[in-house]
C-alpha cells in the first residue's frame, strides 16, 4: 500500500510543492486545513471573502480566481456545491482551464452528475491536464478529523498521485474505475442512505405511536435484522442518541437541501440509464417537499420531525 508507481514518482518527489484548493465551504475549509497540517503549502480561492480570510489566517495563500490558482499550482482540489459551479470553476472566463499547466492533476471532490465529470475530464485532457472525480462520504465532522472516504474515478496511472493528497484528508481512499465512477458510487450510497433514513423515521414514529419507548425500540432494532446506519449511528429521534443532529434540533450534519440535490442526481442518472428506482424517486419527492416546508437547512434526519408534523403530532 502507498507505493508510488513509475509514472507518479516525479510528482511525489516534489510532494510539498503547493496544492491549489477551490471551494472553502463547510467541507472544503477543513479539508484544506488538513493539507496545511500535513505540510503542504495551499493556494486557495472562494467566492466568499470571509471563507478565504479564515483559511489565510491558518497559513494559506489566497488568490482572486480559479485561473490564478492554476497558474501557481500543478495539483488542484475543488470542492463545490453543484454541477453548474464545477463547470464555471473549470471552464468559465476565470476558470482553471484558462491557465492550467500541462501535466496538472485536477481532483474534484464535489458531488455532481457523472456526465459532467466526464465532460470536465475531456476539457482538461485538451489542455494536457488530468481530471479525476473524488467525491466524499462522511460529512463535516469527518472532514475536520481527516476521516473522510474518497471514491475516486480516473486514469489508474494517476491514482497514487491523487491518493497522496487524499490520505491527508481522509481515512479511506477507494479507486472505483474510470472518470465518473466515483460520482456513481457516491450517488448510489446517498440514495440508499435517504431511503434508509425515511424507513427508520417511519418505523420509530410507528413504534412510538404503539406505545414503545424510543430508546428501547432503537435498541431492539439495532440487535435485529432491521438495523441500519440510520438506526444505530445517526438515529433521527431526539433523545435516543447523543452527538447527532437529532439531539441538537437537527442543526449541523448533512442538510436536507443537499440530500434533495443528491437524490435529484440519482433520479437523472436512473432516467438516463432506464433504471427503475421507485423508492429513490419517492425519497427525492419527500426531501423536495421538506425543502419547501422549512426543513431546507436542517439535517436530513429531520424527516422524522416532518413525518410527525404530517400526522398532526
Amino acid at each position: 500500500m502507498g507505493e508510488v508507481g513509475p509514472l507518479t514518482s516525479t510528482r511525489s518527489m516534489a510532494s510539498k510543492t503547493p496544492v491549489g484548493f477551490i471551494g472553502l465551504g463547510n467541507m472544503g475549509s477543513p479539508m484544506a486545513k488538513n493539507l496545511l497540517k500535513n505540510g503542504y503549502p495551499v493556494i486557495a480561492t472562494d467566492v466568499f471573502p470571509q471563507s478565504c480570510k479564515e483559511l489565510q489566517d491558518t497559513g494559506a495563500q489566497v488568490v482572486d480566481s480559479p485561473a490564478d490558482v492554476a497558474e501557481k499550482a500543478d495539483r488542484i482540489i475543488t470542492m463545490l456545491p453543484s454541477s453548474p459551479n464545477v463547470i464555471e470553476v473549470y471552464t468559465g472566463p476565470n476558470g482553471i482551464l484558462k491557465k492550467v499547466k500541462k501535466g496538472t492533476l485536477l481532483i474534484d471532490s464535489s458531488t455532481i452528475d457523472p456526465a459532467v465529470s466526464r465532460e470536465m475530464a475531456v476539457a482538461a485532457e485538451k489542455k494536457g491536464a488530468v481530471f479525476m472525480d473524488a467525491p466524499v462520504s462522511g460529512g463535516v465532522g469527518a472532514a475536520g478529523m481527516a476521516k473522510l472516504t474518497f471514491m475516486v474515478g480516473g486514469v489508474v496511472e494517476e491514482y497514487n498521485a491523487a491518493k497522496e493528497l487524499l490520505t491527508c484528508m481522509g481515512a479511506n481512499v477507494i479507486y472505483c474505475g474510470q472518470v465518473g465512477t466515483g460520482q456513481a458510487a457516491k450517488i448510489c450510497n446517498n440514495m440508499l442512505l435517504a431511503i434508509g433514513m425515511i424507513g427508520t423515521a417511519e418505523t420509530m414514529n410507528l413504534g412510538i405511536r404503539l406505545g414503545l419507548d424510543p430508546k428501547l425500540l432503537a435498541k431492539i432494532l439495532n440487535m435485529s435484522s432491521g438495523r441500519c446506519w440510520s438506526s444505530d449511528t445517526y438515529n433521527p429521534v431526539p433523545g435516543v442518541m447523543e452527538g447527532v443532529p437529532s439531539a441538537n434540533n437537527y442543526q449541523g450534519g448533512f442538510g436536507t437541501t443537499l440530500m434533495a440535490k443528491d437524490l435529484g442526481l440519482a433520479q437523472n442518472t436512473a432516467t438516463n440509464t432506464k433504471t427503475p428506482v421507485p423508492l429513490g424517486s419517492l425519497a427525492h419527492q419527500i426531501y423536495r417537499v421538506m425543502c419547501s416546508r422549512g426543513y431546507a437547512n436542517k439535517d436530513f434526519s429531520s424527516v422524522f420531525q416532518f413525518l410527525r408534523e404530517e400526522d398532526g403530532q
